[in-house]
């Protein structure tokens, strides 16, 4: 063997021995995967998250990805002839709004079913209406009606502990119920975090369009690799979280705080970034934890 391939041989290794702490500390853990942004888009991007997270899944993890679908919703509302509506920030989803974006997230999900499949891993796509997973109630937007877009109320993750004790991969689109059995629309992001807390996930990890957390936006220099939840309180407190991020970065704190060890806010446009955020030293994306916890990364 040549010199040169012996050096890529070895730095293969080394790639495998960094990564096992990893495995060892989170074999059987619950790790959630909140899929949406651009890697939802491009069909590169979108089979490597399948193989990251199946990936997980093969050596130890127990993987729940939660998916959203927004800029799908958006293509199909347009091809009935309408025209999406958004109300600060959120869409307002009227009746055959919500019919659509029902059917098009079903669609999302079993698509990803079928993806996770051809890669040997059982997967079983849900909605939160199975099993009375995701409870909810009508969201109002700064007291404005938004239509069928639900706030969840009750979390019920029963059907997601049986199908992990099976073996199997759950696939979760953000549909919910209320109380009269009216279907609702939820944000991804917030189901998201309510299953992690819900199942005392041990990590929660965020796919976006984004790095991570800066402290200064426009310098791409103060990308925070970590951050505890006091840290990240003061970066609110002090005024560097703003727009997309200041909601999210909420939600990081309050999924934290009910129990979830860590939050990872990850780039879904660089390839494999699960793996790199997970399973190296030094990571590509912010983690947040807990204040207690105890940093991984390291230079």
């Amino acid at each position: 063997m040549s010199e040169q391939n012996m050096e890529l041989v070895m730095e293969k290794a080394q790639v495998l021995v960094e990564a096992l702490p990893y495995i060892q500390h989170f074999n059987r853990k619950i790790i959630v995967v909140k899929y949406g942004g651009s890697a939802m888009v491009d069909e590169d991007l979108k089979r490597q998250v399948i193989q990251d997270v199946t990936l997980l899944k093969l050596v130890g993890f127990k993987p729940i990805i939660v998916h959203g679908g927004g800029k799908e919703i958006s293509k199909w509302v347009e091809k009935a002839g309408m025209e999406p509506e958004f109300i600060n920030g959120l869409r307002k989803t009227d009746a055959a709004t919500m019919e659509i974006a029902e059917m098009v997230l079903n669609k999302v999900n079993k698509s990803l079913v079928q993806m996770v499949q051809e890669l040997g891993v059982n997967a079983v796509g849900i909605s939160g209406k199975d099993g009375g997973l995701l409870k909810v109630e009508k969201k109002l937007s700064q007291g404005q009606d938004i239509g069928y877009v639900g706030e969840i109320t009750e979390v019920n993750p029963k059907v997601l502990h049986d199908l992990l004790e099976k073996d199997f991969l759950p696939i979760v689109c953000p549909i919910g119920m209320d109380d009269k059995f009216e279907s609702y629309n939820i944000n991804a992001d917030d189901a998201a975090c309510a299953i992690a807390r819900a199942v005392s996930a041990e990590k929660l990890a965020f796919l976006t369009d984004i790095e991570g957390v800066y402290k200064d936006p426009s310098d791409k220099s103060t990308l925070i690799s970590e951050l505890t939840i006091s840290e990240a309180k003061n970066l609110i407190g002090d005024g560097y979280i703003g727009g997309g991020m200041l909601p999210k970065l909420n939600n990081c704190i309050e999924a934290i705080e009910n129990g979830v060890s860590r939050v990872h806010i990850l780039d879904g446009r660089i390839a494999h970034c699960l793996l790199l955020e997970i399973f190296t030293n030094k990571g590509i994306g912010t983690a947040i934890l807990g204040d207690k916890e105890t940093k991984f990364y390291h230079e």
